[in-house]
Order: structure tokens, then sequence, then C-alpha cells
């Protein structure tokens, strides 16, 4: 949220969202005023726990009008789920303009339900705006200056992890918390995978202990070619700068991190993530910039798939092309721009109602 320009409010920018979660430490390290509110999804639960959500929904709309009411921000910024709708119906009581924003190609319950109180969706592809007709506004993934800048310059990126310039390098890894099957797949394939590449691997905080223990059982050989972490911060842009190839779950950031590097991926939709993970994989295969693997499968098919994109390098160049092609590195100032509008557009109307 964004609080109206000079009215001496501090901060001047506030992050809405779940107490003690990953967003918070995140907002924490940037410096970001974070105010955390209380909420639950009702979808799929026994009724004890949507009589529990309801009451949690009821705080977080509270709280929510309070904080609106206080900041009296000149527009909202959301990117969808059930933490942001109390920010959003708080806001529209307020008549404080809201801009939704969907990172997948696919807009759960959610977002869908969310849309019809905000004034705009931006949308990170084309196949996304069917979903808003009226609303959409295309303006791309928006992705970090770090990325970009790391991306700059890969042999940087490989010696700050202590690589050779020259080998292959694979970066492996499931997001904040890990992903136990894509963490199995790879430490059982380490001994073939790393006689033929370097490797990066983020395992997640739940998973560490026994991915540690796995790496120190390497032959001396192999384990100088690993470099397991339980998880990175800002070094993550560097990781994935010094990748030639990336198997990862088909989270959102997928769509704005890989094509912005030209970065090719074999991508393992999370199955219990509804079909956002599947739809953003599908998105970034159809256009030849990634395979696709089932989760279930993974055991059997990840060693063979890596061996075969590892040993050939047009298939890579040609991913990694057609990765490229799908990038908008303009995304963050389209949405910025989306923002400035709604606001100039909110301050224009409370100008009139006043005279």
């Amino acid at each position: 949220m964004v609080p109206p320009a000079g009215m001496g409010r501090e901060p001047g920018l506030l992050y809405v969202g779940s107490g003690d979660s990953v967003e918070e430490r995140l907002a924490a390290r940037a410096g970001v005023h974070f105010a955390a509110i209380e909420t639950g999804q009702l979808r799929g639960r026994a009724p004890w726990v949507v009589a529990r959500n309801l009451w949690r929904m009821g705080r977080g709309l509270q709280r929510s009008q309070q904080l609106m009411v206080r900041f009296a921000p000149d527009v909202v910024l959301v990117t969808g789920g059930y933490v942001c709708a109390p920010v959003v119906v708080a806001a529209r009581r307020q008549g404080r303009p809201v801009l939704i924003y969907l990172p997948d190609v696919q807009p759960g319950l959610a977002i869908r339900w969310l849309s019809r109180l905000a004034q705009r969706v931006a949308v990170t592809c084309a196949e996304a705006a069917r979903f808003f007709p009226g609303q959409a506004v295309v303006t791309g993934y928006p992705v970090r200056a770090s990325l970009l800048q790391a991306a700059e310059d890969r042999p940087a990126a490989r010696q700050a992890f202590g690589l050779e310039p020259q080998e292959k390098t694979l970066l492996v890894f499931g997001g904040s918390r890990g992903a136990r099957r894509i963490n199995q797949a790879l430490t059982v394939s380490l001994p073939q995978l790393l006689a033929v590449c370097q490797v990066i691997h983020i395992s997640g905080e739940l998973d560490w202990p026994w991915v540690q223990a796995e790496a120190d059982r390497l032959p001396m050989d192999l384990r100088r070619r690993y470099r397991p972490f339980a998880y990175l911060h800002e070094e993550m842009a560097q990781a994935l700068a010094a990748a030639d190839l990336v198997v990862s779950r088909a989270g959102a950031a997928t769509l704005g991190e890989y094509p912005a590097l030209g970065l090719p991926s074999l991508l393992v939709p999370y199955p219990h993530a509804g079909r956002h993970q599947e739809a953003n994989a599908q998105y970034l295969a159809s256009r030849g910039a990634a395979q696709v693997l089932d989760d279930a499968a993974l055991g059997e098919k990840l060693l063979p798939a890596l061996l075969a994109l590892l040993s050939d390098e047009a298939t890579l160049k040609r991913m990694g092309e057609r990765a490229q092609a799908l990038a908008r590195p303009e995304a963050a100032m389209r949405i910025v721009e989306t923002l400035l509008e709604l606001a100039q557009v909110s301050a224009k109307d409370e100008t009139e109602e006043t005279r």
C-alpha cells in the first residue's frame, strides 16, 4: 500500500501479510514496514476449521480496516491469495483503488473473486488476460535488478560459488521450504550427475540435515563439484546466473526469472498446488523454453532427462533462446505506471467530490 503524497505519513510503503512468514522476513531484510493480519481459506476444510478461519477472516478484516484508515493509501497492490481478501474488502469500503497482480498463468479462486472488487488486474502473460475482460493489463513478471546484474557476468557468479567457469552447471531447488521428492531424486543421482556437471543444490530448511549428510558421504572428487545449501537469500541471483539448466517446481517466478536469464528449465509442478504450477509449466514447455516431468515419475525419469539435456548443447541453446524471447524487462515499470494511473484517477475523483 502507498500513502498519499505530501500527507506526512510514515512509512511511505506498507507491506501487509501473514505474521511469522517468509514474506515478513523478506520485508524486514528489505527494510520495508510490515503489518501482520490474520485470515484463512474456506475451501476443502473440515467444518471446525472453516469456523475457525471465518473468525480469523473477521479479525483480519477488522485489522485491515484499521490499517486502511490509519495509513490512508493512495492505491493498494495485492498479489492474490486468501491473506489479501480482507485487505481488498477494506480498501473497497474505504474507496481506495486496488490493483491485483496475477503472477501465474491461471488465477485461483481467491483472485477470481477479488478481481470483482479491483479496478485493474495486472497479468504476467496475454494468456491470463482472458480471465479478466476489461480489467487486464499485460505487464509481465517483475524481476529484481540484482538478478539482471548477476546475469551480466556469469564467470563472476560461478566464482562466487567456487565453481569451474567452463563446466556445465546445474541448479536444483524447490522453494523456501524445499521439495522432498526433488531432493530425494537428486541425491540418489548425484554420483552420475557430478561426473558430467557441477551442481548447486538448495534443499530447503526441512530436508537440510539429511541432504548435508548425503553430501558428506560423496567421494572427494565428486564432493568438490557439489554445492549444497539449506537456503539462499541475495546469493540466489548469482546461483541462477551461474546455471546452464535449472530443475525446480513451477511457481510463478519461473515465468519471470527464467526468461529474464534465458535459462532452460526442467520443471516438476507441485501436484498439490491446484492447476497453477501445471499451467505455468505447460506455458513455458509449449513455447520450447522448458521440459516438464511428473512429480510421481521423478525417481525413474529425473536422471535420464538431465543427462540427455546436459549432453545436448543445441537443445539447451534453443531452449534458452526461446525462454529469453518471453522476457518482459519493462514489467516492474508497467506495474508502477498502472499504480500511478489508478492513484491519479482516485485523487481526481476525491477532488471533484470535495468541490
